[in-house]
């Protein structure tokens, strides 16, 4: 049988912690930034974690589960 092949857009949107949850960027901070707000901007600055819900998905995604 050959081998899992790992989603290519997963792999580069997606990094595992060390306590094997899946860590993600946030949205919303490539365009239209002018009408946003700079506090909006500032909470959208940084990584967050991916929802429970959906962390199966992309661990299968990832070839991890």
């Amino acid at each position: 049988m050959p081998k899992m092949k790992t989603h290519s857009s997963a792999k580069k949107r997606f990094k595992l912690t060390g306590s094997g949850k899946v860590k993600r960027f946030q949205a919303g901070k490539r365009h239209l930034l002018r009408k946003k707000s700079n506090k909006a901007k500032l909470n959208l600055t940084g990584s967050t974690l991916v929802s429970s819900a959906d962390e199966a998905k992309v661990k299968k995604l990832l070839c991890l589960k």
